[in-house]
Order: C-alpha cells, then structure tokens, then sequence
C-alpha cells in the first residue's frame, strides 16, 4: 500500500513537472536523449524530481567574475588559503607526487584549484545539484542549451555512481565535488586515482587530485613552462589594440615588445604570449601570459580567475619549499 502510494506521487509530480515545460523543453530533452544516448523516461523522471530554486538564478547573474581585479583578488589569496594549503600538501603529499610523475601537472597548481574551487574540501556547495542544473536548464534562457545539457549528464552520471538523484550537492552552477566538476568533466576527467575501483570525488582526496590532475594534462599542461610574467608599459596607448578581451595565446612576444612591453626575463621573439591588464585599487597592472595560464582558464573562462589559481599556487609552493 505505502509502495503504490509512493508510486502515484511520484507519477503525479512527474505529470506536474511535464506540464510545467514548455514545448521547447520537451523538444529539448528528447534531443537530448538521443544526443546523448539516456533513456527518455530517465530524464523524465529526473525533472519529476527537480525543484526551481530562485537562488541558484539570482547567483548566476552575479559572478565574482564580474568585480575588478584588486576586489577579486582578496577573495581567495588569503592567509589562511594559503596556509591550509600547505597543509592539504603535506597531507596528500604522496598523491600530488604521484600527479606530477604520471601527469606532469604541478602539486601547486593542483592545490591551488581545489583551493580556490572549494577551500580544500570544506565547502563543496549546499544546493541539490539536481535543483541546480534543472533551474538553469529551464528556468535560465540565457544559458539553457549548456545547462539542460549538463541536467542530462548528471541524469547519467548519478545513474553510473548509483548516486540518489537528490543526494549530492555542489555549487549554484551544479558543479561538485573537491574539485568543483561539472558533470560532463566528472565523466569524461574523474579518475579512480587510488585505485579501489571507485570515483569519489567528494570525499577521496586522492580521486580528487588525480582527476584535476587529469583535466590539466588532458587540456595539455606544459610541464616546466611558466604560467605569466609580470610586465611594464611605457606607453599605455600602443599597447590597447593588444587588449583584445580573447582568451586565446594569439600574440607574439616580438609584437608585444615592438609595443613597447619589457619583462625582467628574456623570450624569444616567436615565443607565443597574451598581454593581459588587471585593474588595481591605485593604477594599471600588465602581464605576459604563457600557453598554460590558457590551460587553466579552460577551467573556468575567466581571467581573474586563472590569475588567482596561479597566484596561489605560488605563495603555496613558495611555503611549502621553506
């Protein structure tokens, strides 16, 4: 009796949810079934599942991303993130080694994500993943095509993990875990890096590091090379055609010196490199970035965001080294 009452609740709320979407939706979903090869009827269930939480979408068009760089900046290059990191290192210390002989990504970079990303561990979001990624996937026009997307990868990945679909929770953007994954990275990057035959991103650290290790060296990480170099502009006129707003290396340093930038370390004129200006509280900053500050930025598309990872890791490594 209490399984058939059960039953006609839950096909009750999949019924409401239904009603709710739109034509456009279940056009969605349907492609998305066949793009991606999940049941109908899962993805179905799932939004019988899903609750439109406002928050989530009041969050999203407010990104950090979106403050000047001297006010982003003190957000996560702390003292204490910068100690705790130290910490996470020498507690993981075996696993970071293990990441940098097998992936050729640096400890410190890797610190720093999970860092930034989640304080370590300790604050891996508090919204159903789930509510998250159904509110933007359709409930959020502006992003829906990449959101309903990322609903339907969850559906997968939940159904892969064994996962209850309302069980983890993650970020107001549904990303999860240690390392802030998204699910279509949790699929294609998560690696069982201890090897016990599972993927726990949220409570193994080493699952964690090896995964975000494997984005990087997947998103091809080049061991050795630097990530920026702090810079000087004589004239900050000749150089604004440079400030293109692109993410892409697409410049030369040859260009960039004919504008007149000079660097305290010498490049060969071929050497691919973006120039990058950040706004400090008293003037202008410049930066010649390299291929792998690109790298991190396929992590988060911002450039605040691929400055403070970097800029963490250093002060980290530098700790971690005395």
């Amino acid at each position: 009796m209490h399984y058939l009452l059960a039953l006609l609740l839950s096909c009750s709320a999949l019924v409401a949810s239904a009603a709710e979407m739109t034509t456009a939706d279940q056009q969605r979903l349907q492609q998305l079934s066949q793009d991606l090869q999940i049941p109908l009827t899962d993805l179905q269930q799932a939004i019988g599942q899903a609750q439109l939480r406002q928050p989530v979408i009041d969050a999203i068009q407010k990104p950090w991303e979106a403050k000047p760089w001297y006010q982003y900046r003190p957000l996560f290059i702390t003292e204490a993130r910068v100690r705790n990191g130290v910490l996470f290192w020498q507690q993981h210390a075996d696993w970071l080694a293990k990441a940098e002989q097998q992936l050729k990504v640096p400890a410190e970079i890797i610190v720093a994500i999970i860092g930034v990303e989640t304080r370590y561990g300790s604050q891996m979001g508090e919204h159903p993943v789930l509510d998250a990624l159904y509110s933007l996937g359709f409930h959020y026009p502006a992003r829906a095509p990449y959101f309903s997307k990322e609903f339907a990868q969850y559906v997968k990945l939940a159904k892969q993990q064994d996962w209850p679909l309302r069980n983890p929770k993650g970020s107001y953007a549904g990303a999860m875990g240690m390392g802030q994954f998204m699910p279509t990275s949790y699929l294609h990057f998560a690696r069982d890096f201890d090897g016990d035959g599972h993927i726990d991103l949220f409570a193994n650290p080493a699952d964690a590091i090896g995964s975000v290790g494997n984005y990087f060296a997947e998103h091809e990480w080049h061991w050795g090379e630097p990530v920026a170099h702090l810079a000087q502009v004589a004239d900050a006129s000749k150089v604004a055609t440079l400030l293109d707003g692109k993410l892409e290396i697409n410049q030369s340093w040859q260009q960039l010196q004919a504008a007149g930038v000079t660097l305290s370390t010498t490049l060969a004129p071929a050497t691919p490199v973006k120039l990058l200006k950040l706004d400090q509280a008293m003037g202008t900053e410049y930066w010649v970035l390299r291929h792998n500050f690109y790298v991190i930025t396929r992590y988060n598309r911002s450039p605040l965001y691929a400055m403070a990872v970097y800029q963490l890791s250093e002060k980290i490594a530098a700790y971690h080294d005395q």
